[in-house]
């Protein structure tokens, strides 16, 4: 008996047929399955910049020869543009006609909770290519011989193929992907770890230049509203906004997001509430996109010790911060150098090695990001109050010898922890940022004593250095805290140290007031030896503010005060400083007279810089008597001595003196080499215009 189903076909098994049977038989023919080879993502709105990056990537794509197929693999931070940069490169490469053969596009989500395997991917591209899936083979390995094959087929029948594996995680996800050798496909991957595993051109992309970063707003802005000139109309306020963004791209596009929803508002009035806001990063949300949710994605990913890393790296102080420095915050001898590392193949913290010793850095909104996910745990934010104390201590720790070594001259015992005052100053630079922003921890109660006691040990050195607008923050940060806490003597110290950086950032009435009230503190609190030092300094800023007839009294009952206490290194400085004021006077005769007593006191103690100081002064107090051989000579002394201990200031300053001297004389070629050598001077501790006006001064002697 046959059996009929549903008039499509009979079945004639177990039928019993007398005679012969007719069978018409209808043959269909399948069309091939879709492909699916046009496949790149819609190139990015408002893409700009990467021109450098753009070439090295088409370079990668166009050469190498047709064995290579891991052409790229483009890194960065979430949300740094690496799919962007990537799909841009493909669609230049298909417009000059390198892949006829199409392009296969993949999201592998290697960031997602649960990643895109390679076995999965295969599937995706192979259906891609126009297989059925039933043909699909089950096995990972055959899987990829049918792709590799497919691949093959499409090379002779249409041309190289360009697969571009967006988003991986890992190697073990790219490695199927390889297209098979003497093809010419190419494989791009986009990633936010370095993956060197693959063996291909690793290409790293770093945040935007400022002016790319404009660009990007500006352009975004005009896509949407081709008349929206806000960027354009107020370009400052729109600088600011792309540094606090980061020149991240994820976080430009999403505050031009927010400026197109809303045409009424102004750049500057985004940049200030970005700027005002205590969560950066939840500004930084359209709804659709979240610079937040772009990092925790990477930081889920991390194990505990390389997340522990990064959250503590994240409340560090300063702009970046040494291996030593890393150590102190996660509490051990020596700095966490796989944990850094991998957080480096991450994009999560960039080490630096351009100052001879390695440095680490975040991202700034990376370390926003930190800093809020620590804020969020009470366990963690007790973890990070721990660390900021070890930071507090560990400077401490190193910068009390530092600040010993710029005051010690031969026949006094070394401070030690250094091996000399450039190694010292050395260090105090490469942590100078560190430091300055670690005093401003003061405010905390469980910090104070800690942060003041360093911000006495900066003082001198900031002025050294010339850094007085740091020299002021740390002034303040100390007073404020002493004051807060009821410690006089520290409140005493704190308002000295603060008269020093006001007159030399040029406040003399503030320095006036603020060594005043150290002189009267101290004197309140019975330390006639620090109320000497209060004494001299006040002269000093009396002299900068005009006020030299009491400078001179100043100087003068500093003096006593320290011949009464028997410190002679402090008595010579109270002489060379009481030399200055008498020179204001017109006194000059008992100014030369004053200098030589500091000159050869500091000869006595062996104050080798001292002596440079009251040379300088004695120099220019013998020009002003007119005897002004004897004021080269002088100034020749102090200009060694300035040499060798790095004052470039000071050293400009002096030949500034001997460029005047020799003009006089109409000598020509010396005025020249002194003010070339001037400039060069100032140019070193970045005195722009002083310099300027030195070169300036040189061109006009040929």
């Amino acid at each position: 008996m046959a059996t009929e189903y549903g008039g499509d076909h009979i079945d004639l098994r177990g039928a019993s047929v007398a005679g012969s049977v007719t069978v018409k038989a209808v043959y269909r023919e399948h069309a091939p399955a879709p492909s699916a080879l046009d496949a790149l993502p819609a190139r990015a709105v408002g893409f700009t910049g990467r021109e450098a990056e753009l070439r090295e990537l088409l370079d990668a794509l166009s050469g190498g020869g047709p064995e290579t197929v891991v052409v790229a693999a483009v890194s960065g931070l979430g949300g740094i543009g690496k799919t962007a940069l990537a799909v841009q490169a493909g669609y230049e490469a298909c417009g000059k006609g390198w892949f006829p053969g199409g392009v296969l596009f993949v999201d592998l989500h290697g960031y997602d909770e649960e990643p895109v395997t390679g076995e999965q991917a295969l599937e995706a591209l192979l259906r891609a290519l126009g297989t059925e899936p039933e043909h699909i083979p089950a096995c990972a390995d055959d899987r990829a011989g049918f792709y590799r094959s497919a691949l093959a087929d499409r090379a002779r029948e249409q041309g190289p193929v360009l697969v571009l594996a967006d988003n991986a995680s890992s190697p073990t996800q790219v490695r199927p992907l390889l297209p098979g050798g003497g093809t010419g496909h190419r494989l791009l991957v986009t990633s936010r770890d370095r993956l060197p595993q693959l063996g291909a051109r690793l290409l790293a992309l770093d945040e935007l230049t400022p002016e790319e970063a404009y660009d990007l707003l500006d352009r975004a802005l005009r896509i949407a509203h081709p008349a929206d000139s806000r960027v354009a109309d107020d370009p400052e306020s729109a600088t600011d906004l792309a540094t606090l963004c980061g020149h991240l791209p994820l976080a430009l596009q999403i505050a031009a997001a927010l400026l197109v929803v809303d045409r009424d508002k102004p750049v500057a009035e985004l940049t200030a509430e970005l700027a005002e806001s205590r969560d950066l990063l939840g500004h930084l949300d359209d709804g659709e996109r979240s610079v937040r949710a772009a990092f925790d994605l990477s930081y889920k990913r991390l194990p505990p010790e390389q997340a522990r890393v990064l959250r503590l790296l994240a409340l560090a102080p300063g702009p970046d911060v040494s291996d030593e420095v890393v150590a102190a915050l996660v509490g051990t001898d020596t700095p966490p150098v796989q944990a850094l590392e991998a957080l480096d193949r991450a994009h999560l913290a960039e080490p630096d090695r351009g100052s001879g010793r390695r440095r680490w850095r975040l991202h700034d909104l990376v370390r926003a990001f930190g800093v809020g996910v620590v804020a969020g745990d009470a366990g963690w934010s007790e973890e990070g109050e721990a660390a900021l104390g070890r930071v507090l201590d560990f400077y401490c720790a190193w910068a009390y010898p530092a600040h010993a070594w710029l005051w010690w001259f031969p026949g006094r015992p070394a401070p030690g922890r250094f091996g000399g005052r450039g190694e010292a100053l050395r260090w105090l630079d490469g942590e100078r940022a560190g430091l300055v922003a670690a005093v401003g921890w003061a405010e905390r109660e469980r910090f104070a004593g800690t942060a003041v006691r360093l911000a006495e040990c900066l003082a001198v050195y900031l002025e050294w250095r010339r850094y007085f607008d740091d020299g002021v923050v740390v002034g303040r940060a100390a007073l404020e805290a002493a004051r807060r806490f009821g410690d006089r003597k520290a409140e005493a110290g704190a308002w000295d140290h603060l008269g020093l950086a006001l007159r030399s950032a040029g406040r003399a009435a503030e320095a006036v007031e603020a060594h005043t009230g150290a002189r009267d503190l101290y004197r309140a609190v019975g330390h006639g030896h620090r109320e000497a030092g209060a004494w001299n300094n006040l002269g000093l800023a009396l002299r900068e503010a005009g006020r030299v007839t009491e400078a001179v009294e100043a100087h003068t009952r500093a003096r006593d005060l320290y011949q009464a206490v028997r410190d002679r290194h402090r008595e010579a400085i109270a002489w060379n400083n009481l030399g200055l004021a008498l020179q204001g006077v017109g006194r000059v005769t008992e100014a030369i007279d004053a200098h030589t007593r500091a000159r050869d006191l500091c000869q006595v103690v062996r104050d080798r810089q001292g002596e440079a100081i009251a040379w300088h002064s004695l120099g220019a107090a013998l020009q002003g008597a007119g005897r002004v051989d004897e004021a080269i000579e002088e100034w020749g002394r102090a200009l060694e001595v300035y040499r060798e201990f790095e004052d470039w200031y000071w050293t400009g300053q002096v030949l500034h003196n001997l460029a005047l001297i020799h003009e006089s004389a109409a000598c020509s070629a010396e005025a020249r080499a002194c003010w070339v050598r001037a400039a060069d001077a100032y140019t070193r501790v970045g005195e722009t215009a002083k310099a300027d006006q030195a070169r300036a001064r040189a061109e006009a002697q040929q």
